[in-house]
């Protein structure tokens, strides 16, 4: 099979390439899924499960990303839950070959059924960036109907996820970001947009909790904006110092099928939307890898049709 692979941890983005990779193994709770579309994240690079397994062996050539959709192909040893030809869409392993290639093996528990109704491009955004805004304002933060949340990077794939599950609960949602993101995210539902670069951050005022995917100086800034009891949560970086009168917490997203399930209906219902920007082909992913983003929304590589 084909598969964008890295083994040259000194090369960085230069050592990303399209290569052929044996057809992988079905462990016990495995399932192979033939991947239609996935997902990637540039930083994968500086992931330590990039390079070693769980136990600290070197395992490269790796396979990148670790969003997918696709179908089930085969069922390992012991493996409950799905079937053979069930399309799905899920989260794969930190410390595993991902997904952008054309056959992978995966978790079962990594996977959630997806409705025949959500095409697999819009299914590939989802993952990190849905299972990230929601465990970070539902599971870390308890963010509540009636509460004022501020939202860093509200036009980006994790920040306008987050803005729109926000205000399906009844928050009010503040959003910053570049002002070339303004339009984005008003038309997402924030209510106060603010411009890193020209407005003063401090106009948020006092909220009740923080999303922040920036960190550094932007952290730094937002603690003091924490209201009593508030919490700030941070995917950037541990936080150095803590709120006077609330909590800094930081994580790592974790995969989770009932939590995927819920923003599979949410998609379905229209009331949420991932930001797709760029759809490219395989074989242009190493140069994908290499540019990033070039627009709104989150580039995905389509593996096969349709």
């Amino acid at each position: 099979m084909r598969a964008i692979t890295v083994s040259d941890r000194a090369a960085g983005v230069d050592g990303v390439s399209l290569s052929d990779k044996p057809y992988p193994h079905a462990a016990e709770n495995d399932v192979i899924v033939r991947v239609h579309a996935a997902g990637f994240t540039r930083g994968e690079l500086d992931w330590p499960g990039t390079w070693t397994d769980r136990v600290g062996r070197d395992r490269t050539p790796s396979v990148l990303g670790h969003e997918l959709s696709g179908v089930v192909v085969d069922l390992g040893y012991g493996t409950t839950g799905l079937s053979v030809g069930q399309r799905v869409f899920g989260l794969s392993d930190w410390t595993r070959d991902g997904s952008l290639a054309e056959y992978t093996a995966i978790e079962v528990r990594n996977l959630a059924p997806l409705p025949a109704d959500i095409d697999y491009t819009t299914a590939a955004a989802l993952p990190i960036s849905g299972l990230t805004a929601w465990q970070a304002l539902f599971v870390h933060a308890d963010l509540a109907p009636g509460q004022t949340v501020l939202i860093h990077g509200a036009a980006g794939s994790v920040g306008s996820l987050a803005v729109q599950l926000a205000r399906e609960v009844g928050a009010r949602v503040i959003g910053t970001g570049r002002a070339r993101d303004r339009d984005i995210a008003l038309g997402l539902g924030v209510g106060v947009f603010l411009d890193l670069q020209s407005d003063q951050l401090e106009a948020a005022g006092q909220v009740d909790v923080v999303l922040d995917g920036i960190g550094g100086e932007v952290f730094d800034r937002s603690i003091a904006l924490v209201r009593p009891g508030g919490t700030l949560v941070t995917i950037a970086a541990p936080p150095s110092t803590q709120p006077e009168d609330g909590r800094a917490v930081f994580f790592v997203v974790e995969t989770d099928r009932a939590q995927l399930t819920e923003l599979a209906q949410r998609t379905r219902d229209g009331r949420i939307r991932p930001l797709v920007g760029a759809v490219r082909s395989l074989a242009d992913a190493p140069v994908a890898f290499a540019s990033g983003s070039r627009g709104p929304g989150k580039t995905i590589i389509q593996v096969a049709e349709d």
